[in-house]
C-alpha cells in the first residue's frame, strides 16, 4: 500500500501488512548438520525453588517445612557452584604485579598499596569462600545431626532429601579438590599478605582473618578433613550415610538420571560417603556385614565408571576415595582394585550400538513429527503419552551418549600417552599435548566425531520441536496427575476412611487437595469429607449409605473432558510435595511399613509406578534446560587445570592441542565421507564452551579466549575446507576427462588410478546461516571467496609451468585448463558466489589490461627463439622436431615447481595425464597449433603473425641478403646448360668445376642454411597456424549450423522431394533459430545485438579470407623492393638464360651442393635443418615469379634429365685404371641422382602448396606477346622490301 501526504498509512493497515508477512512462503532447504542454536534465547522455568511452599496449606506440615529447608539448601548449592567457578577460573595475578626489590626501595609503599588495591577484590572472594565453606559444613552437619536423632531415625526421610545431602558432599569434594589444585590462589594470597604486612596499616582483626585464610588455603584436603571430623561427632551418622549410598546406587543402577552430571554425582557421592563413614569404631565392612550396604554392588559401580569428571577438565577416580580409607581391603574390591590399561568405555565399539539407537530414535521422531504436522486435530492422550515417552527416551539416550564421550575424555586426560610406546608422540611433547593431541587413535577420533554428531543432531531435532513437545508433555503430565488423584487414590482413601486410618487418609487427602484441578470449585472440602466418615454411632447401613453419598460427592467433579486437556503442569513445589507424601506411603525407609490390609496390592503397584514415572517429570517440564544439560560438552574445551600445571609457562595452549580442533582437523585430513557431514557439530563445542563461560562461570575473559580460538580455528577451517573441496572436485573433473580406454588399459596392467570417493560436500556447502558464537555465517560465500582465489592460483600455477616448459607442453596446458573449467562448473552448482571462469582465466592470463596474455607471449617466445631456429620441419608428417645439431643457443626458461593439487588433483592422475601428453612432447604439429589457436584466439594469432612478418623482414633484408650477395659473387657469371651428348659423367664434372666455390662456401651449410630454416619455419608455422584456425572455425560453424538456419541438404530422389524435405527441416528447426526469433519478438537493440552475434558466428576467416596469402603478399613486397633478387632488365627484354643474375640461378647452385652425396662427416641437409630451407627457397622463387625458369634452367634438374637420357655405362673388365675411374664416377652419381629425385619431388610438392595460395595472383599476371623468331636472312629480306619482277 502506497502512503503519502494524500494517502496516510493507518496503524491498522500497518499491522495488517505485518501480519501478511506470515503468509509469505519462505523456503529453506538447508540440511540440518549443525548444533541447535537460537538467535534469541528464551527459557520458561517452572522451578520456583519452593518459594510457594506456604501456599499449599493442605499439605502435611513437616513436608512443607522440609520443602523450605530444601529450597535453602538449593541456594547454598548454587552459591557453592559459584565459588567453584571462581576457583576453577582463577588466573594468577601476582606474576604480572610489580614487586619491591628491597626494603630500601623508595616507592616500595606505593607498589604495595597498588598490589593491595588490585588483589583486594580477589582476596575478598577467597574470604567469602572460606566463610561459605564453614557455614555449609555447619549447616550440613546440623542437618545430619537432626536426621540422625533417634526419634527422627524412626521417621521417614525422602529420597529427595537424601539426594540433597549427597549433592552437598559432592560440592565439598569439588571445592576441596579445586582448592588443592590451584597453586596460583596461594601465590596471589601470599603476595597480597606480604603487601599488607609491609605497610603495617592493618588492624588485629584483619591479621587474624589473613592468618585463618592462609591456614585454610595452605592445608591440603582441609574441607574434607573438617567435614569428616564434624561428621564423626554425630551419633548414627553411618546409618544416614548408608541410606545416601543406597539411594545413589539404586538411582545409578536404574538410570534415574537425565544428565551426565547427575550420573557422575551418584558415583562420587558413594565414594565420598564411604570415606566419611570410615572411623575407628565404624567400618564399611561392618555395614556390609549388617546388610546395610553391599560392597560387591558398589564394586561393580566403581568398575563401570573408573574415571569421572570432577569440574571442568579436572577428573577423579571415584575409587581413589575408597583407597584413602583405613577400611580399604583389596580383597573386598576385586573388580575396582585392578586398574585397566584401556578406558572403561570402548568408544570405537560403543558407537556401533549408538548408531543403531540413533537411527531408531530419529525414525520414531520423524514419524511423530509427520503425524503432528499432517493432522489439524489436537493430540490425543495416547499421542501425548507417546510424545512424552519418546522425549524421555531421547533425554536418556543423550545422557548416555554424552556420558560416554565425557568419560572417555576424562580417562584420556588422566592417562596421557607415553612417547616410549606411542611412536607418533615426540619426546618433547607437553603433558596436555600428550593427553589430547597424541592420545587418540584414528578410530577413536572417528568414533568421537560420530558420537558428538549424534548428540548435537538429536539436540537440534528436539530443540526445533520443543514448542509442540512441551505442550504435549504438559498435557500428559496434567492428565496423568489428575487421573492419579481422582481415580487411583479414590478407593485407597475410601478404605482408609472406612478403616479409620487417619494418618493414611490424611496423607492421601493432602495429595489430592494439593494436586487436583479444582478451577470450577466443585470439589468437596476436606473437613466435610472427613466428617462423613467419623460418625461413631451410625449404623452400618447408614454408614454404607453415607459412604456411598460421599463417594458420589467425590465423583461429582471429574475434571475437564478428555478431548480438552489443559496445558497446565504442576509447579515444582506441588510435584515435590505430592511425590514426597506418596513416597512416605510406599517407602520402606524408616517408620512403619504399610501392610496389604491398609492398601491393596494393585493400588500399591500403581502408586509405585506413578512415583517412578513422576521422577522424570521435573526434567521433562524443563525440557529446554534438560536437553542443554544432556548435551553440554564444554568440558572438551576447558583446560584450566593443565594451564595451572604449566606454572605460568603457558597463557593458553595452541589450537593443535584443543580437542574441538583436533576432531575438526581429523575430518578435514582424512576426508572420510561418513564424517564430512559431522564437521559443523564439532565446531558447536565452542558454542557450549562460550555458553558455559558466560552463563555458568560468568567470566568474560574465558569467553574472549574461546572467541579468539574460534576466530583462528574458523579461518583454518575455511582454508582447509576450501582446499579439500577444490581438490575433490579437481580429482572428480580429472577422472571425468580421463580417457576410459586408457583407464581400462591401466587396470589391465595392474596400475591403479585413484578415483575420489563420493563425498557429500554439497550438504556442507549449502550452509548459508550457520551459527557460531552468535554469528550468522554464510559458509557458502566464504568458501566461494576462498575457492575463487584457489582457482586463480591454480591457473597462475599452470601458466607458470607453461612459461617454464617448451611449446609442446601446450597439450598439458589445454588439459589443465579443461580440468579447471570442468572443476569450476561442478563447484559452481553448489557455490553460487563463484566468479565466472572466463573472468578468472583472463585475470590469471594477464589479459585484463593487456591485449596479449601470458599464453600468447610465451608462445611467441618459444616460436621465435626455439622452434624457428632449432626445429626441423618434415613435410611428410607436417611436424617440427628438434634438430640434433642446434646452431642457436638454447632458450633459458624459468623454473617452476610441480604442485599436483593445483594441476590434476593427485599424483596418480598427474602421472596418467603426463603419460598421455608425453605422446605430444617430442614434436610440434597440427594438434599443438590447434590448441594454440583455441587458447590465444584471433587477437593472439594476429600478434604472432605481425611478429612473424617483422622477423621475416629482418631475416630477409639483414641476413639472407648478405649471403645471397656473397653467392652472386662466387657463382659463375655465365653457366650454360651442357648438351646431352656430353653424358652424365661429363656434366657432373662440369658442374662440379663451375660450382666448386659455391660448394666450398664456408657458411653454406651453417649460417646460410640456418637463416633459410628460420625463414622457412616461420612461413610454415604461419601456414600451419592458419590451417589449425580453419579447423576450429569449421567446427564452430558445424555446431552453430542448426541455430543459424544453415541446414544440410537431406538425400532426395528429385528436386521436389528435396524442396519438401527442406521445408520440413526448416519448420522443425525454426524455433531454435535465435537470431530470427529475437528479430521477430525482441526489441530493436536486442535484434541488433543478435544480428551482430550471428554475423560474428557465420562470417569466419575460413569462409573467404586467407591469412597465409596475406603473409606471402607481404613477403613479396619485401622481395620486390630490392633488385638483388630479380636482377636488371635482360638484354633480350625477356629473361636471362645463361647468366647468373636472378635468385633462382643462385638457388640452383645451392641446391646442387645440397644434392651431393652424404656421409657421416657430411650429413644430409634435411637431417640438420629439415625441409625449412627448401620451403624458404621455393617460396622466394615462387614469389619472385621465377619458379618456371627454375624448373627449366636448374642445374640439378638438367643433370637428372641427362642422367635419365644417357645413364653412365657400367664398368667393363678391361683396362683396370679406366674401369676403376668409371666405377668411382658411377658410385658418386647414383646417390647424387637419388638426392636430386627426392629434392625435386619435395620442390614439386612445395610449389603445389604455394600454388594453392597464389592462384589469384598468377591469374592476374600480365601476359606479354612476343613475335616468333625469324632467321637472319629472312629478316634482312623483309627489311629490303619485295623484289621487282620483270
Amino acid at each position: 500500500m502506497d502512503s503519502g501526504p494524500d494517502n496516510p498509512l493507518t496503524l491498522k493497515d500497518a499491522i495488517t501488512n505485518v501480519q501478511l508477512l506470515d503468509d509469505l512462503p519462505i523456503f529453506d532447504d538447508q540440511p540440518i548438520i549443525e548444533g541447535f542454536s537460537q538467535t534469541l534465547g528464551y527459557k520458561a522455568s517452572f522451578d520456583t525453588n519452593f518459594e510457594d511452599g506456604k501456599a499449599y496449606i493442605t499439605g502435611c506440615s513437616k513436608y512443607i517445612e522440609e520443602a523450605t529447608r530444601h529450597g535453602y539448601f538449593n541456594q547454598m548449592l548454587q552459591e557453592g557452584l559459584t565459588h567453584a567457578g571462581n576457583l576453577y577460573t582463577w588466573r594468577c595475578c601476582s606474576r604480572s604485579a610489580p614487586m619491591a626489590k628491597s626494603n630500601d626501595q623508595a616507592n616500595r609503599c606505593d607498589i604495595n598499596e597498588a598490589v593491595v588495591e588490585v588483589l583486594h577484590t580477589e582476596v575478598d572472594k577467597l574470604y567469602k569462600f572460606m566463610v561459605f565453606t564453614n557455614d555449609a559444613i555447619t549447616q550440613f552437619c546440623n542437618e545430619m545431626r537432626r536426621l540422625c536423632h533417634p526419634e527422627k531415625r524412626k521417621d521417614f526421610v525422602s529420597e529427595s532429601y537424601l539426594l540433597i545431602l549427597g549433592k552437598f558432599m559432592n560440592m565439598f569434594a569439588i571445592l576441596d579438590e579445586l582448592k588443592n589444585m590451584k597453586a596460583s590462589i596461594k601465590n596471589d594470597f601470599s603476595t597480597y599478605r606480604r603487601a599488607v604486612q609491609s605497610n603495617h596499616n592493618s588492624d588485629m582483626s584483619d591479621v587474624r582473618q589473613l592468618n585463618n585464610l592462609s591456614l585454610f588455603l595452605a592445608t591440603q584436603n582441609k574441607i574434607k578433613d573438617m567435614l569428616q571430623t564434624e561428621v564423626k561427632t554425630i551419633d548414627g551418622y553411618e546409618e544416614l550415610l548408608a541410606d545416601v549410598i543406597n539411594i545413589c546406587a539404586t538411582f545409578y543402577e536404574n538410570r534415574y538420571y537425565v544428565s551426565p552430571d547427575e550420573k557422575h554425582m551418584y558415583v562420587k557421592v558413594i565414594a565420598i560417603a564411604l570415606l566419611l563413614i570410615d572411623s575407628g569404631t565404624i567400618s564399611v565392612v561392618k555395614l556390609d556385614q549388617k546388610k546395610r550396604i553391599s560392597i560387591s554392588r558398589l564394586d561393580k559401580i566403581f568398575k563401570s565408571v573408573e574415571v569421572v569428571p570432577l569440574f571442568g577438565d579436572m577428573q577423579v577416580q571415584p575409587f581413589s576415595f575408597v583407597k584413602r580409607g583405613s577400611f580399604y581391603d583389596a580383597s573386598k574390591w576385586p573388580l575396582s582394585n585392578s586398574e585397566s590399561e584401556t578406558c572403561h568405555v570402548n568408544i570405537a565399539e560403543r558407537v556401533k550400538i549408538v548408531r543403531q539407537h540413533h537411527d531408531e530414535f530419529v525414525a520414531h521422531l520423524a514419524r511423530i513429527k509427520n503425524e503432528t504436522n499432517c493432522s489439524d486435530k489436537e493430540t490425543s492422550d495416547s499421542g501425548n503419552r507417546e510424545i512424552t515417552a519418546l522425549t524421555l527416551s531421547g533425554l536418556q539416550l543423550l545422557c548416555s551418549w554424552t556420558s560416554d564421550v565425557v568419560e572417555t575424555v576424562s580417562w584420556k586426560l588422566l592417562h596421557p600417552t607415553d612417547p616410549r610406546t606411542n611412536s607418533s608422540c615426540p619426546p618433547e611433547a607437553e603433558s596436555y599435548e600428550r593427553a589430547t593431541r597424541y592420545n587418540y587413535s584414528a578410530d577413536e577420533k572417528s568414533a568421537m566425531i560420530q558420537m558428538i554428531a549424534y548428540i548435537k543432531g538429536v539436540q537440534a531435532l528436539l530443540g526445533r520441536m520443543n514448542g509442540s513437545f512441551s505442550a504435549a508433555i504438559r498435557k500428559h503430565i496434567y492428565a496423568e496427575l489428575q487421573e492419579f488423584v481422582r481415580n487411583t487414590l479414590k478407593e485407597p482413601m475410601y478404605k482408609a476412611l472406612k478403616n479409620k486410618k487417619d494418618v493414611l487418609s490424611a496423607i492421601m487427602t493432602s495429595i489430592i487437595e494439593t494436586c487436583i484441578d479444582d478451577c470450577d470449585g466443585r470439589f468437596a472440602p476436606r473437613m466435610s469429607e472427613l466428617s462423613l466418615f467419623k460418625s461413631k454411632k451410625s449404623k452400618k447401613s447408614e454408614s454404607t449409605t453415607s459412604a456411598s453419598s460421599s463417594s458420589s460427592n467425590y465423583n461429582t467433579y471429574s475434571g475437564p473432558p478428555t478431548n480438552s486437556r489443559r496445558v497446565v503442569s504442576p509447579s515444582s513445589t506441588q510435584l515435590y510435595m505430592a511425590r514426597t507424601m506418596l513416597e512416605s506411603l510406599i517407602s520402606d525407609r524408616g517408620g512403619k511399613k504399610l501392610s496389604k490390609k491398609d492398601i491393596d496390592l494393585k493400588f500399591m503397584d500403581k502408586m509405585v509406578q506413578f512415583h517412578r514415572q513422576s521422577y522424570h517429570w521435573p526434567a521433562l517440564l524443563e525440557l529446554t534446560q534438560s536437553v542443554e544439560n544432556c548435551c553440554d560438552l564444554s568440558q572438551l574445551w576447558f583446560r584450566e587445570f593443565y594451564l595451572e600445571m604449566t606454572m605460568g609457562a603457558r597463557i593458553q595452549f595452541p589450537i593443535a592441542m584443543s580437542i574441538p580442533w583436533i576432531l575438526t582437523d581429523h575430518i578435514l585430513t582424512t576426508q572420510d565421507p561418513a564424517l564430512i557431514e559431522c564437521i559443523l557439530f564439532q565446531l558447536d563445542l565452542y558454542n557450549d564452551a562460550a555458553n558455559y563461560s558466560l552463563r555458568k562461570f560468568k567470566k568474560k575473559f574465558l569467553y574472549d579466549e574461546c572467541e579468539a580460538e574460534v576466530n583462528l580455528c574458523f579461518d583454518q577451517f575455511v582454508v582447509q575446507l576450501s582446499d579439500a573441496v577444490y581438490i575433490y572436485y579437481k580429482q572428480l573433473a580429472s577422472c571425468y576427462l580421463l580417457d576410459k580406454g586408457f583407464k581400462q588399459e591401466c587396470t589391465r596392467m595392474g596400475i591403479n588410478i585413484r578415483t575420489p570417493p563420493a563425498i557429500r560436500f554439497e550438504v556442507l556447502l549449502n550452509q548459508r546461516h550457520f551459527q557460531l558464537l552468535g554469528r550468522m555465517i554464510d559458509l557458502n560465500r566464504l568458501v566461494s571467496q576462498r575457492i575463487n582465489e584457489t582457482v586463480e592460483k591454480a591457473l597462475d600455477n599452470i601458466f607458470r609451468r607453461f612459461d617454464a616448459e617448451p611449446l609442446s607442453w601446450i597439450m598439458n596446458l589445454e588439459q589443465l585448463i579443461e580440468v579447471n573449467r570442468l572443476c569450476h562448473r561442478l563447484m559452481s552448482e553448489e557455490l553460487k558466489s563463484l566468479g565466472h571462469f572466463n573472468d578468472l582465466f583472463i585475470e590469471a592470463n594477464h589479459q585484463v589490461y593487456s591485449s596479449n596474455g601470458r599464453i600468447t607471449l610465451h608462445a611467441y617466445q618459444e616460436i621465435m627463439f626455439d622452434i624457428v631456429p632449432n626445429f626441423c620441419y618434415n613435410t611428410t608428417t607436417r611436424r617440427f622436431v628438434r634438430t640434433p645439431i642446434p646452431l642457436r643457443k638454447a632458450v633459458v626458461r624459468p623454473k617452476a615447481k610441480e604442485n599436483y593439487a593445483y594441476e590434476f588433483g593427485s599424483k596418480s592422475l598427474n602421472a596418467a595425464f603426463a603419460n598421455i601428453c608425453n605422446m605430444y612432447s617430442k614434436y610440434i604439429g597440427a594438434q599443438h597449433l590447434q590448441v594454440l589457436a583455441r587458447l590465444i584466439g584471433y587477437r593472439g594469432i594476429t600478434t604472432l603473425l605481425e611478429e612473424s612478418l617483422a622477423n621475416l623482414q629482418t631475416l630477409i633484408n639483414d641476413q639472407l641478403k648478405e649471403h645471397v650477395r656473397v653467392l652472386f659473387n662466387i657463382v659463375p657469371k655465365i653457366c650454360k646448360l651442357p648438351r646431352y651428348d656430353y653424358g652424365s659423367e661429363a656434366v657432373f664434372q662440369y658442374y662440379m668445376a663451375h660450382l666448386k666455390d659455391v660448394i666450398h662456401y664456408p657458411q653454406l651449410e651453417k649460417e646460410f642454411c640456418q637463416v633459410l630454416r628460420e625463414i622457412g619455419n616461420t612461413l610454415l608455422l604461419c601456414m600451419q597456424l592458419e590451417t589449425a584456425l580453419a579447423k576450429e572455425e569449421t567446427t564452430d560453424l558445424f555446431c552453430a549450423a542448426t541455430y543459424t538456419n544453415v541446414i544440410p541438404k537431406p538425400a532426395a530422389r528429385n528436386a521436389d522431394e528435396l524442396e519438401h524435405k527442406m521445408r520440413l527441416l526448416e519448420s522443425k528447426y525454426n524455433r531454435i533459430q535465435i537470431g530470427a526469433f529475437i528479430e521477430n519478438n525482441g526489441t530493436e537493440k536486442q535484434a541488433r545485438l543478435a544480428f551482430e552475434n550471428n554475423l560474428l558466428t557465420t562470417e569466419r576467416l575460413c569462409i573467404g579470407l586467407n591469412v597465409f596469402d596475406m603473409i606471402l603478399t607481404k613477403v613479396k613486397e619485401i622481395l620486390i623492393s630490392d633488385t638483388i633478387w630479380k636482377g636488371s632488365v635482360p638484354p633480350n627484354s625477356v629473361m636471362w638464360v645463361d647468366e647468373c643474375v636472378e635468385f633462382h640461378r643462385v638457388w640452383s647452385a645451392v641446391q646442387f651442393a645440397f644434392c651431393l652425396p652424404v656421409n657421416q662427416q657430411r650429413p644430409a641437409i634435411e637431417e640438420i635443418f629439415g625441409d625449412g630451407p627448401h620451403f624458404a627457397g621455393c617460396t622466394l622463387i615462387r614469389l619472385l615469379g621465377q619458379w618456371r625458369r627454375f624448373e627449366v634452367f636448374d642445374f640439378s634438374y638438367h643433370f637428372l634429365r641427362i642422367f635419365r637420357t644417357h645413364p653412365p655405362k657400367p664398368p667393363s673388365k678391361g683396362k683396370e685404371s679406366k674401369n676403376q675411374q668409371q666405377s668411382v664416377t658411377h658410385a658418386q652419381l647414383t646417390p647424387c641422382i637419388e638426392r636430386i629425385r627426392r629434392i625435386q619431388s619435395l620442390n614439386n610438392q612445395l610449389f603445389a602448396i604455394l600454388g594453392n595460395y597464389m592462384q589469384h595472383e598468377e591469374q592476374d599476371e600480365n601476359i606479354r606477346e612476343y613475335p616468333p623468331p625469324m632467321h637472319p636472312n629472312a629478316a634482312a629480306k623483309l627489311r629490303q622490301g619485295p623484289l621487282d619482277v620483270e
